[in-house]
């Protein structure tokens, strides 16, 4: 049965490895002459691509969804459907308990998404997806594993949802560590790697369509090319995205402090059109919470990481995010990571109190502290990391910069633009905000770092500038 009218909206939430997932979902709407629009209000059925990754995120996602059922009725949709990471990793028990939803489908459904959306549409229920540890559909050898196991395409299929000028791209799905706080690789399943001529094709796709920084995601970019047998395929494809013409800025996320080569590290400080950033996951700085965490390295050897970074690329952007009140944790301990960040300099710092995650090893570990105890931590590591990086921000001031512009404003009759610089990743790095500039979305604009508000930057552009 095929509905008269299917008009879809899809709503995102979660990290940038879901928009690219709702991009690919909209190419396979579009191609089966589904009609995509923005508001959920005027769509037939709204695809919540949810996130599952910690509690906050969760609570989003289910109250996005309520709030799409809210607008069911004769003249709203008529069907909300859960994709994503909550979808996947909660199935049937998702689709059980929240009977507002008409239907929760998970990875496996993807390829074939738009008839699930129609079928849904015509009354009927697909099956939810039955949890289930996705570690075990792939061989444990990397180098055994098939990439077209994960669903990539041969081919860019991919829908763009914004004018942004910036994309991200997934250069690999899953994960093969195994950190006892975290279950995304039950729901994401092993680490594989895209091919690189599929990812340079699509960042070629994507500079055809006004597209000036890549932004390569995954679960662990460091681990990329070791199932396609190359461990220095990211060094070897850095260099090929920068070149592509229309894509001026490449930038890469997530990287493993374990994993981190020389090599890479020289690619990135140094490649033309590479920003020196550096997204590193150290989640702690004691070695005593970092081995519980089933992690390795400690202080010392994250310093001595930070300042290989910087003797190639002082002005380098370093970021991390870091957990607290982990089970076991001491005062001792939390007094080894306030000093690291101290010491680390880096531009931001995500801080997260440590919660329990269903099937993950630190929820049966001894020593648990109380909410209240974790809260406490997470504020004073908080403020600590407050104090750092407004001064790391600070000490911008009479840096130059190269701004690719993002937002235009009009305050008080006068013109201003907001962009990033290389040191800043999207959404959660801060800006450059240029006031009295009047210059395109995607535009670049050369500026003077003159002052700084917490991590967001004031400057002023400077000769050479296409403002």
């Amino acid at each position: 049965m095929t509905p008269q009218v299917s008009r879809v909206s899809l709503v995102t939430l979660g990290c940038a490895r879901n928009e690219v997932d709702s991009e690919e979902l909209a190419a396979r709407f579009a191609q089966a002459g589904l009609t995509l629009v923005d508001e959920p209000a005027d769509a037939d059925a709204v695809v919540v691509n949810t996130c599952g990754f910690v509690a906050s995120a969760k609570k989003d996602s289910i109250d996005t969804m309520l709030a799409a059922a809210d607008l069911k009725g004769p003249q709203g949709p008529q069907a909300v459907i859960a994709v994503g990471c909550m979808a996947e990793r909660y199935g049937t028990v998702l689709a059980s308990e929240l009977t507002e939803v008409d239907a929760v489908l998970g990875f496996d459904d993807y390829p074939d998404i738009a008839s699930r959306v129609q079928q849904v549409l015509a009354g009927e229920r697909p099956a939810a997806p039955v949890p289930q540890d996705r570690r075990l559909l792939l061989p444990l050898a990397p180098a055994e594993r098939d990439v077209r196991a994960k669903g990539h395409t041969q081919q860019v299929n991919r829908r763009r949802l914004d004018s942004n000028p910036m994309a991200p791209i997934k250069i690999a799905s899953g994960c093969d560590r195994r950190c006892a706080f975290c279950a995304i690789p039950r729901f994401r399943g092993s680490f594989v790697s895209r091919h690189p001529e599929q990812i340079v094709e699509e960042a070629e796709w994507l500079a055809g369509r006004g597209v000036r920084e890549i932004f390569l995601v995954s679960e662990n970019s460091t681990s990329y090319g070791k199932d396609i047998g190359d461990l220095r395929a990211l060094e070897r494809m850095l260099p090929q995205l920068s070149a592509i013409d229309g894509i001026d800025r490449v930038r890469v996320s997530y990287l493993q402090p374990a994993e981190v080569r020389p090599g890479l590290i020289e690619v990135m400080a140094t490649t033309d059109g590479v920003a020196p950033y550096f997204d590193l996951s150290f989640q702690h700085a004691s070695g005593s919470v970092l081995r519980r965490m089933r992690r390795f390295g400690d202080a010392e050897q994250f310093l001595t990481l930070i300042s290989s970074i910087r003797a190639l690329a002082p002005d380098a952007g370093i970021r991390s995010n870091v957990i607290v009140g982990f089970p076991g944790e001491t005062d001792d301990d939390v007094d080894v990571l306030a000093d690291f960040v101290g010491a680390a300099e880096l531009d931001v710092v995500g801080v997260f109190g440590y919660s329990d995650e269903d099937e993950t090893e630190a929820v049966n570990l001894p020593d648990h502290l109380s909410d209240a105890e974790v809260e406490r931590r997470r504020q004073h590591i908080d403020q600590v990391v407050e104090t750092t990086t407004e001064q790391r921000a600070a000490d911008r001031v009479g840096e130059l910069v190269e701004v690719l512009v993002e937002e235009r404003l009009h305050e008080q009759g006068e013109a201003a633009v907001v962009g990033r610089a290389a040191h800043q990743g999207p959404e959660v790095d801060g800006v450059v905000r240029l006031p009295n500039v009047d210059a395109p979305i995607g535009s670049w604009v050369n500026a003077l770092v003159v002052d700084s508000h917490g991590v967001d930057l004031v400057a002023q552009p400077v000769a050479g500038s296409p403002a």
